[in-house]
Parts: C-alpha cells; structure tokens; sequence
C-alpha cells in the first residue's frame, strides 16, 4: 500500500472518530445541580412584578381605621356602631387611641371632661339629656412643632340617642327658627328626635294640615330632620314637626321657611359715588351695595387713590334683611368708604372688592377733583 494512502486514510479515521467522541458529550452530558432552576427563572421576571404594582395602584388609597372605642360596664371595651341608642341619665365614656386627640361633641362643654393621656384621648359624659343626642367624633393629630393637621385615616365616629320620654325631639335654643330654601341646594328642617323608633310627621301651620313625605322631594333622615330636595317658592311658610312614642304626642317649635330668590353665586356688586366730581374740601363717600342670600356673609376691601399716602378714611360695613314679598328675603350687604376735606391726592378710582365663599367682584367709581 503506498504511504500517502495510509496518512489519507487515517486522517479520516481521526476526524470520524473526533465527530463521534464530540457530539454525544453534547447530547449525554449530565445536568448541573441548578440548570432546572435557570430557565424558570425567566418565568418570575416576566408576570409577577407589574401585577404587584398593578395592586398598589388600585390600592393607593389610605384605609381608614376606626380609633374610637367605648367604655362598658366592668371594664369592658367595644368598638362603637355607627348609631348608639342610650337612655338620658346614662354615663358615656368613650376613648381614641392617640397622644394627641381631638374631639367633637354636641353637649355642654361644662359637662362634659375630656382628658388626654399619653396613648389615648379621652371624653365622659356624666348623667346625659337628651340634649346630647348628636354625633361624637374624635381624629388624630399629626404635629411638627406647633403645626398641626387631622389624620384623615385615623378617626372615630358615632351617632348616640339619648331617649327621654319627656323630650322626644332635640332641644332647640329658641322657639323659633328661620330655614332658608335656595333654589339650588338642599334644605333642612331641624327637627331631630332623641330616638330612632320615634314616629314623626312635617305639618305646615297654614293651612293647618300634614305635608306629605314622598321619599324622593321631601325625606327624613333621623339624624338631622326633615330635608327639602329642590326647594322652591312653594315651600315657604310656617311649618313644626310632631312626634309620637310612649303616648302623648308632641310639637317641636317652629320653622319659617323663607325662600331666596338670589342665585347662589359671586356677589352681585354695585357701586355709586355721592358725587363723580369733588372741589377742595368736600366731603365724598362712595357705597358698595351686595344683593345676595340671606344666610351668605359678604366680606369688602377697598383700593382707593389716597392709600399709599396713608390718607385717613372712614369705612363703615352694614348689613340687613329685607322682605322682597311672602316668603321672599334678600340680604343687603353694604360698605361705605368717606373721605373727608377733599384733596388733590384723593382724585382717582374708588375700587370695591365683595367677597363671599363662592367667589369676588369688583367694582370701581371714579371721583375727580374739579
């Protein structure tokens, strides 16, 4: 055999068998421990991250938690419902949990001791009337340094009854109580009873009959009294509400609903000079007028020409209801700014701002030194 034939021939022989060691080393190789564990892992990266976010997304909203507990016989502790019914002549303590607590309550505040202590504030109510029927709430508050601010997600809430046979509503101040109806909010007729099973009716006193409680214009809600829906000029008048439980029944005192005829709104502000034109020496005033709702209080300001000279003026704020016809009543708000002996430094724009909760005016007079 020649030579060169036998180097070809175990050239090949070499590389047939480098393929055959090679390739099944690949295939037949034994798995690590922690190869089975590496392609899973592609799994958790992939879904569980955005949904976990997803979640706190939708749960962004802080919870609120009730910190309010009331205090039983024997020593005993219960999370108050939303309503308590009592009995007048009852104790009542209840306790937030908190070094900084504050409270709100409808009693007399000389009868009631409210108390803090380093976990816990706290409100005791001794022998209640019916007096004391009414919402007790209490809330945390979070303070740095002399800033303080109510912790919305911890409070506490309850609406307690206290049920007097001899006062089945509410004791009011006065005999008497004007209700005003805006056309475009609700209103409410006050009478509250000092128990949820006491039965109670709306009458108007003229014509004298029973106004009907249709669930959908005029509602009762136990906690705060008979609510108008969409008032409208046909509900004003004279009305009392009338109770019935443990036999006699009883009148509460009564309401006069006077209708308001103003929109709700920015003042309606007008403005007038006594005179547009002054000489030296004159006295002028200018009046800044307000038509608006009788229960909506109207705050002014003035920008006038002898200000930054500090020039001494009088301003003089007034109010007074008027009766614009059966049941209709306006509240006149006014302003007058007066300057006396008249100089050239007082010649100018006489400016008013009105003010009220849901917006301004301003309105301007000019006076000129002749």
């Amino acid at each position: 055999m020649k030579p060169w034939l036998l180097l070809l021939g175990l050239l090949l022989f070499h590389q047939t068998l480098q393929n055959a060691i090679g390739q099944p080393a690949k295939n037949k190789r034994p798995k690590e421990p922690g190869e089975n564990r590496i392609k899973p892992a592609n799994k958790k990266v992939k879904p569980k991250t955005p949904k976990l976010k997803e979640r706190e997304s939708t749960d962004a909203s802080p919870k609120i938690h009730s910190i309010m507990t009331q205090v039983m016989d024997k020593g005993r502790f219960q999370k108050p419902a939303a309503t308590l019914s009592l009995s007048a002549g009852q104790n009542l303590e209840l306790r937030c949990k908190g070094n900084k607590i504050e409270w709100s309550h409808p009693s007399d505040h000389n009868r009631v001791s409210i108390r803090q202590h380093d976990r816990y504030g706290q409100l005791i109510l001794a022998n209640a009337t019916a007096a004391d029927t009414g919402q007790y709430s209490c809330w945390l508050l979070q303070c740095s340094g002399y800033n303080c601010k109510k912790d919305e997600t911890k409070t506490g809430s309850t609406y307690i009854f206290f049920a007097d046979k001899g006062e089945l509503f509410v004791p009011s101040a006065s005999y008497f109580e004007v209700v005003y109806l805006n056309p475009d909010k609700p209103a409410v007729v006050p009478c509250r009873v000092t128990s949820p099973s006491v039965k109670v009716s709306l009458h108007q006193e003229f014509p004298a009959e029973e106004i009907q409680v249709d669930g959908t214009n005029i509602i009762y809600d136990v906690k705060k009294g008979f609510i108008y829906k969409h008032p409208t000029s046909d509900h004003k008048g004279v009305v009392y509400c009338r109770a019935e439980s443990w036999g006699a029944p009883q009148i509460s005192i009564k309401y006069q609903l006077l209708y308001v005829e103003v929109p709700s709104g920015p003042p309606s502000t007008t403005i007038k000079a006594s005179s547009s034109t002054a000489e030296g020496g004159d006295d002028i005033s200018v009046l800044c007028t307000v038509l608006g709702e009788p229960d909506v209080e109207v705050e002014f300001n003035w920008i006038y020409p002898g200000q930054k000279y500090e020039r001494p003026v009088v301003i003089q704020d007034s109010w007074r209801l008027i009766d614009r016809g059966i049941g209709h009543t306006t509240r006149i708000s006014e302003s007058l700014i007066t300057v006396e002996d008249f100089e050239t430094i007082d010649g100018g724009n006489y400016i008013c701002i009105a003010q009220n909760l849901r917006g301004q005016t301003t309105v301007a007079a000019y006076v000129e030194l002749i």
